[in-house]
Protein backbone atom coordinates (compact mmCIF):
# COMPACT_ATOMS: atom_id res chain seq x y z
CA UNK A 1 0.00 0.00 0.00
CA UNK A 2 1.36 3.51 -0.73
CA UNK A 3 1.74 6.14 1.72
CA UNK A 4 -1.06 8.35 -0.39
CA UNK A 5 -4.08 5.75 -0.20
CA UNK A 6 -2.71 4.33 3.72
CA UNK A 7 -2.87 8.45 4.56
CA UNK A 8 -6.60 8.30 2.56
CA UNK A 9 -7.87 4.77 4.26
CA UNK A 10 -6.75 6.21 8.01
CA UNK A 11 -8.42 9.60 7.32
CA UNK A 12 -11.50 8.09 6.39
CA UNK A 13 -11.37 5.62 8.99
CA UNK A 14 -10.52 8.44 11.58
CA UNK A 15 -13.43 10.34 10.30
CA UNK A 16 -16.24 8.20 10.61
CA UNK A 17 -15.41 6.80 13.95
CA UNK A 18 -14.21 10.02 15.12
CA UNK A 19 -18.03 10.96 14.74
CA UNK A 20 -19.54 7.69 16.63
CA UNK A 21 -17.22 7.70 19.71
CA UNK A 22 -17.42 11.49 20.10
CA UNK A 23 -21.04 11.10 20.90
CA UNK A 24 -19.97 9.08 23.37
CA UNK A 25 -16.83 10.89 24.69
CA UNK A 26 -19.16 13.94 24.89
CA UNK A 27 -21.58 11.98 27.17
CA UNK A 28 -18.94 10.56 29.73
CA UNK A 29 -17.57 13.65 29.78
CA UNK A 30 -21.17 15.41 30.54
CA UNK A 31 -20.96 12.25 33.28
CA UNK A 32 -17.85 12.71 34.61
CA UNK A 33 -18.29 16.82 35.38
CA UNK A 34 -21.58 15.64 37.08
CA UNK A 35 -19.73 12.95 39.10
CA UNK A 36 -17.04 15.52 40.41
CA UNK A 37 -18.91 18.48 40.45
CA UNK A 38 -21.56 16.86 42.69
CA UNK A 39 -21.47 15.95 46.14
CA UNK A 40 -21.67 11.86 46.30
CA UNK A 41 -23.20 12.53 50.31
CA UNK A 42 -26.03 14.64 48.89
CA UNK A 43 -26.62 12.16 45.99
CA UNK A 44 -26.64 9.05 48.22
CA UNK A 45 -29.30 11.02 50.53
CA UNK A 46 -26.64 11.24 53.80
CA UNK A 47 -27.56 14.85 54.26
CA UNK A 48 -31.28 13.84 55.02
CA UNK A 49 -30.55 10.95 56.74
CA UNK A 50 -31.31 11.16 60.90
CA UNK A 51 -28.59 9.85 62.89
CA UNK A 52 -30.29 6.55 64.77
CA UNK A 53 -30.19 6.35 68.46
CA UNK A 54 -27.89 4.08 70.28
CA UNK A 55 -28.54 1.27 72.73
CA UNK A 56 -28.32 1.33 76.14
CA UNK A 57 -25.96 -1.10 77.41
CA UNK A 58 -27.90 -1.09 80.41
CA UNK A 59 -30.82 -3.06 79.07
CA UNK A 60 -31.48 -6.01 79.93
CA UNK A 61 -31.56 -8.45 76.53
CA UNK A 62 -32.16 -12.42 76.27
CA UNK A 63 -29.58 -14.49 74.67
CA UNK A 64 -29.89 -15.02 71.18
CA UNK A 65 -29.41 -18.81 71.98
CA UNK A 66 -33.28 -18.34 73.53
CA UNK A 67 -34.57 -18.52 69.91
CA UNK A 68 -31.71 -19.69 68.20
CA UNK A 69 -32.04 -23.15 69.60
CA UNK A 70 -35.70 -23.04 68.90
CA UNK A 71 -37.08 -20.91 65.47
CA UNK A 72 -34.69 -22.76 63.09
CA UNK A 73 -33.66 -26.29 61.34
CA UNK A 74 -30.66 -27.75 60.57
CA UNK A 75 -30.25 -26.41 57.26
CA UNK A 76 -31.10 -23.01 57.97
CA UNK A 77 -27.44 -21.12 57.79
CA UNK A 78 -27.33 -17.93 60.25
CA UNK A 79 -25.31 -15.11 57.99
CA UNK A 80 -25.52 -12.72 60.66
CA UNK A 81 -27.36 -11.49 63.47
CA UNK A 82 -27.70 -8.10 64.68
CA UNK A 83 -28.92 -5.98 68.31
CA UNK A 84 -30.36 -3.24 66.72
CA UNK A 85 -34.08 -1.07 67.22
CA UNK A 86 -37.23 -0.97 65.49
CA UNK A 87 -39.18 2.47 66.61
CA UNK A 88 -36.99 2.69 69.63
CA UNK A 89 -37.81 -1.28 70.36
CA UNK A 90 -34.73 -3.37 71.05
CA UNK A 91 -34.81 -6.44 68.80
CA UNK A 92 -32.51 -8.87 66.90
CA UNK A 93 -32.57 -9.37 63.55
CA UNK A 94 -31.28 -13.27 62.15
CA UNK A 95 -30.54 -12.95 58.38
CA UNK A 96 -30.99 -16.53 57.43
CA UNK A 97 -29.54 -18.70 54.33
CA UNK A 98 -31.97 -21.47 53.66
CA UNK A 99 -32.86 -23.80 51.21
CA UNK A 100 -35.62 -21.03 49.58
CA UNK A 101 -32.94 -18.41 49.58
CA UNK A 102 -32.08 -15.80 52.07
CA UNK A 103 -34.53 -14.66 54.80
CA UNK A 104 -34.79 -12.61 57.80
CA UNK A 105 -36.35 -13.39 61.25
CA UNK A 106 -37.12 -10.32 64.06
CA UNK A 107 -36.89 -11.11 67.41
CA UNK A 108 -38.05 -8.65 70.29
CA UNK A 109 -34.55 -8.29 71.99
CA UNK A 110 -36.30 -8.37 75.96
CA UNK A 111 -38.59 -11.47 75.36
CA UNK A 112 -36.70 -13.50 72.66
CA UNK A 113 -40.23 -13.57 70.70
CA UNK A 114 -40.34 -13.74 67.28
CA UNK A 115 -41.73 -10.09 66.00
CA UNK A 116 -43.90 -9.62 62.39
CA UNK A 117 -42.32 -7.75 59.12
CA UNK A 118 -43.79 -3.79 59.72
CA UNK A 119 -47.20 -2.70 59.00
CA UNK A 120 -47.68 0.19 56.53
CA UNK A 121 -48.05 2.48 59.57
CA UNK A 122 -44.85 1.26 61.13
CA UNK A 123 -42.97 1.77 57.76
CA UNK A 124 -44.05 5.01 57.02
CA UNK A 125 -43.03 6.07 61.09
CA UNK A 126 -39.45 4.90 60.59
CA UNK A 127 -39.43 6.39 57.15
CA UNK A 128 -40.26 10.12 58.83
CA UNK A 129 -38.18 9.28 62.12
CA UNK A 130 -35.24 8.38 59.54
CA UNK A 131 -35.29 11.49 57.71
CA UNK A 132 -33.70 15.10 58.80
CA UNK A 133 -35.35 17.65 57.42
CA UNK A 134 -39.37 18.46 57.69
CA UNK A 135 -41.26 17.45 54.54
CA UNK A 136 -45.11 16.41 53.47
CA UNK A 137 -45.50 12.62 52.69
CA UNK A 138 -47.19 12.20 49.17
CA UNK A 139 -46.79 8.67 48.35
CA UNK A 140 -46.57 5.31 50.01
CA UNK A 141 -46.52 2.08 47.47
CA UNK A 142 -45.60 -1.35 48.41
CA UNK A 143 -43.19 -3.10 45.87
CA UNK A 144 -43.05 -6.97 45.71
CA UNK A 145 -41.02 -6.71 42.77
CA UNK A 146 -38.67 -4.42 40.77
CA UNK A 147 -37.32 -4.38 36.89
CA UNK A 148 -33.42 -3.82 36.14
CA UNK A 149 -33.73 -0.44 36.07
CA UNK A 150 -35.96 0.34 38.92
CA UNK A 151 -34.30 2.73 41.57
CA UNK A 152 -34.57 0.07 44.34
CA UNK A 153 -32.87 -2.77 41.85
CA UNK A 154 -31.01 -5.27 43.61
CA UNK A 155 -31.98 -4.91 46.89
CA UNK A 156 -34.61 -6.81 49.55
CA UNK A 157 -38.30 -7.27 48.21
CA UNK A 158 -41.01 -6.83 49.39
CA UNK A 159 -40.72 -3.17 50.11
CA UNK A 160 -42.56 -0.05 51.09
CA UNK A 161 -41.53 3.24 48.71
CA UNK A 162 -42.39 6.25 50.95
CA UNK A 163 -41.89 9.42 49.17
CA UNK A 164 -41.80 12.91 50.90
CA UNK A 165 -42.37 16.26 48.46
CA UNK A 166 -40.14 19.19 48.61
CA UNK A 167 -37.43 20.06 50.06
CA UNK A 168 -36.36 16.43 50.63
CA UNK A 169 -37.77 15.49 47.12
CA UNK A 170 -36.76 11.84 47.98
CA UNK A 171 -38.43 8.55 48.27
CA UNK A 172 -37.35 6.57 51.25
CA UNK A 173 -37.67 2.45 50.70
CA UNK A 174 -37.90 0.39 53.59
CA UNK A 175 -37.67 -2.98 53.82
CA UNK A 176 -41.14 -4.59 56.50
CA UNK A 177 -38.81 -7.99 56.72
CA UNK A 178 -35.68 -6.56 57.92
CA UNK A 179 -37.41 -3.69 59.65
CA UNK A 180 -35.15 -0.83 58.64
CA UNK A 181 -34.54 1.96 56.13
CA UNK A 182 -32.93 -0.07 52.84
CA UNK A 183 -32.08 3.24 51.05
CA UNK A 184 -32.71 7.09 50.41
CA UNK A 185 -33.13 8.18 46.10
CA UNK A 186 -33.55 11.56 45.34
CA UNK A 187 -33.81 13.88 42.30
CA UNK A 188 -29.57 13.82 42.51
CA UNK A 189 -29.30 9.89 42.77
CA UNK A 190 -31.63 9.40 39.51
CA UNK A 191 -29.61 12.02 37.57
CA UNK A 192 -26.66 10.35 38.46
CA UNK A 193 -27.89 6.81 37.73
CA UNK A 194 -29.08 7.90 34.68
CA UNK A 195 -25.48 9.57 33.77
CA UNK A 196 -23.95 6.00 35.46
CA UNK A 197 -25.77 4.00 33.08
CA UNK A 198 -24.19 6.35 29.50
CA UNK A 199 -20.77 6.08 31.70
CA UNK A 200 -21.11 2.19 31.90
CA UNK A 201 -23.06 1.63 28.63
CA UNK A 202 -24.77 -1.32 30.53
CA UNK A 203 -28.17 -0.08 28.87
CA UNK A 204 -29.69 -3.79 30.98
CA UNK A 205 -28.87 -3.35 34.21
CA UNK A 206 -26.55 -0.26 34.69
CA UNK A 207 -23.70 -1.83 36.77
CA UNK A 208 -21.72 -4.11 34.28
CA UNK A 209 -18.09 -2.88 33.81
CA UNK A 210 -17.25 -6.25 31.06
CA UNK A 211 -20.36 -5.60 28.51
CA UNK A 212 -19.70 -6.25 25.19
CA UNK A 213 -20.02 -2.19 24.21
CA UNK A 214 -18.11 -0.84 26.69
CA UNK A 215 -15.00 -2.90 25.45
CA UNK A 216 -15.94 -2.07 21.69
CA UNK A 217 -15.89 1.54 22.05
CA UNK A 218 -12.68 1.07 24.26
CA UNK A 219 -10.88 -1.26 21.60
CA UNK A 220 -12.28 1.60 18.67
CA UNK A 221 -11.56 4.74 20.97
CA UNK A 222 -7.84 3.29 21.24
CA UNK A 223 -7.90 2.97 17.31
CA UNK A 224 -9.08 6.22 16.50
CA UNK A 225 -6.45 7.89 18.85
CA UNK A 226 -3.74 6.29 17.29
CA UNK A 227 -4.77 6.44 13.81
CA UNK A 228 -4.73 10.09 14.82
CA UNK A 229 -1.46 10.11 16.28
CA UNK A 230 -0.27 7.93 13.02
CA UNK A 231 -1.53 10.67 10.88
CA UNK A 232 -0.31 13.39 12.46
CA UNK A 233 2.95 12.05 12.02
CA UNK A 234 2.94 11.39 8.26
CA UNK A 235 1.64 14.59 7.85
CA UNK A 236 3.46 16.78 9.75
CA UNK A 237 6.51 18.40 6.86
CA UNK A 238 8.49 19.13 10.67
CA UNK A 239 8.69 15.68 11.45
CA UNK A 240 9.23 14.19 7.96
CA UNK A 241 12.60 16.69 7.54
CA UNK A 242 13.75 15.68 10.94
CA UNK A 243 13.29 12.18 10.61
CA UNK A 244 14.62 12.13 6.61
CA UNK A 245 17.27 14.53 8.03
CA UNK A 246 18.54 11.81 10.15
CA UNK A 247 18.63 9.31 7.55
Amino acid sequence: MTKRKFIQLNRKWHRYLGAVLGIQFLLWTLGGLYFSWTNIDEIRGDNLKQSKPSLSISDDFVSPSTFLNTGFTSEDNVQSLELTTILTNPIYRVVLKTTDGVKVKLYNAKTGKQRLPLTEDEAVQIAKEGLKISANLTNVEYLTETGKHHEYRGRPLPAYAITFAKPANTTIYVSPEHGNIQTFRSNKWRVFDFFWMLHTMDYEGRDDFNNLLLRAFAFFGLFTIFSGFSLFIITSKTIQKSFFRKK
